[in-house]
Parts: structure tokens; C-alpha cells; sequence
């Protein structure tokens, strides 16, 4: 690259010449400001829209370039304590294209899946919960704001990792209100190279052939029996439930 620019240096230098242009600008332009080779800077600008990076637009023959919403250059793992909030702000909100858009930006600048699960999205599930219990919002009002988190967290689901396949974890909820913490455990696990079958809400399917019907999906899904295989269950329910009893 020219210069010798680090892809997070040329992240940072467009942030600069981009977070306060209304029009856009283009390649050309955004190349002769950061003095780096018009071909070279315009494989960046594609790779850095795919990523959710920047957005353009075409003008007739001309392509102009704009930050998405939302974007900052942050440094890991000191950061943390600054997304938090502003994941909840954005998310309470309803502004779902800042809160993708916030996910892909901490992403793209080395932030750990695993952190962002923790530090980020577990506290803003808590916090849903509490303005559902304290009756700051309603039932649909907290459907939305869960779907929300939950397309935060297929984004990490999509990020590609080669799996180890002696690290096996099947991960469901005994219920409705543990699901989003099992995707979030689903999601975390996966960054970290587990083979990770997510069932979700297997609540309506508890019965006295539960163990068996489980026990067969694990014969088609294991089948080398090479490693290790965890049942993870996430639950909220009391100790006498049908889950439990059945499991």
C-alpha cells in the first residue's frame, strides 16, 4: 500500500477525511488526501464497503464514497467500556443500522468476539430485561429490541472460522427468555473454534423421548465420536421442571 499504510492506519485517515462530508467524496479525491495510489485505494474502498466500513453511491459515472453511521477508530481492549454504552443507546433506540453497524466497526478494529459478547451484548440483554420488568417497555417493544441483539450476534456467526472437530458443543434454552443468552453463548463458542449446533428454544419439544430424540440427533451429528461432546442448557426454569425431569 502506499506509503507503507497498515489497513487500520487507512481506516483511521479515512474516518478523518469523511466523518463530517455530507456529499461524500470520490475515490480520486479520497486518494489524493491520503496520498495513496488511485487503484490501490479504490480495492480498499471495496473491500472496507463489504465490510460495512463505508457506503457509496453512484452519480453518473462518478462513485462517492460515505462513512456508514456510527463509525470510530477504537483501540482494543481498552475500548471496551466505550461500545457498551453506546451498543445500549443505539439498541433502546431502535436504530438498527447503527447498532450492525457498530458491531462490524469494533470487529474491524481487532475487537475479540468473546469480549463483545460479555462486555457488550449479555449486559444489554440484562438491561432489556430490567426495562420489561420495571414496565419501561412492552411486550413487543421487547421482541424488537431481542431480534435486534440477535442479528448482532449472527454477525459474529458469520465471520468464518475452521472449527476444531474434537470440540463439539450442542447448545439449546429450556425456554423462551434463555434463548438469546444460548445464541450468545452459540456465538462466543464458535469464535473460538467450537463446533457449535445451536437448537434454541427446545421448550415445546420436552416430553418423556427427549433424551432419546437427542441422543439421535448426537448419533448423526458425532459420528467419529473423536473429542469431546457437551449438552449445554441454558435455563431460568426451577428444579421441578418437564425440561429437567425429561433431560
Amino acid at each position: 500500500m502506499g506509503r507503507g499504510y497498515q489497513s487500520s492506519e487507512i481506516r483511521q485517515k479515512l474516518i478523518d477525511v469523511l466523518e463530517d462530508s455530507k456529499t461524500g467524496m470520490s475515490g480520486v479525491e479520497i486518494s489524493e488526501k491520503l496520498g495513496v495510489n488511485r487503484t490501490t485505494m479504490t480495492t480498499y474502498l471495496k473491500v472496507f464497503a463489504a465490510e460495512g466500513f463505508l457506503r457509496q453511491k453512484n452519480i453518473g459515472n462518478i462513485t462517492l464514497w460515505f462513512l456508514e453511521p456510527g463509525q470510530e477508530a477504537y483501540s482494543f481492549p481498552a475500548d471496551y467500556f466505550k461500545v457498551a454504552p453506546l451498543y445500549l443507546e443505539n439498541l433502546v433506540k431502535g436504530q438498527e443500522a447503527q447498532v450492525y453497524s457498530l458491531i462490524k466497526n469494533c470487529l474491524n478494529s481487532g475487537a475479540s468476539v468473546h469480549k463483545l459478547v460479555t462486555e457488550v451484548i449479555i449486559p444489554s440483554i440484562d438491561s432489556i430485561q430490567r426495562l420489561y420488568d420495571d414496565g419501561k417497555i412492552g411486550n413487543s417493544e421487547e421482541k424488537l429490541l431481542q431480534n435486534i441483539v440477535s442479528k448482532s450476534l449472527q454477525i459474529f456467526n458469520q465471520i468464518p472460522i475452521d472449527s476444531n472437530p474434537k470440540k463439539n458443543i450442542i447448545v439449546l434454552s429450556a425456554d423462551a427468555h434463555s434463548n438469546l443468552l444460548s445464541e450468545a453463548a452459540s456465538a462466543s463458542l464458535h469464535s473460538v473454534e467450537w463446533k457449535v449446533f445451536h437448537l434454541g428454544d427446545m421448550s415445546s419439544a420436552i416430553n418423556v423421548l427427549f433424551d432419546l430424540d437427542l441422543q439421535k440427533l448426537m448419533g448423526k451429528i458425532w459420528k467419529q465420536k473423536s473429542g469431546v461432546m457437551i449438552i449445554l442448557v441454558f435455563s431460568i426454569l426451577k428444579k421441578d421442571s418437564t425440561f429437567l425431569q425429561n433431560l
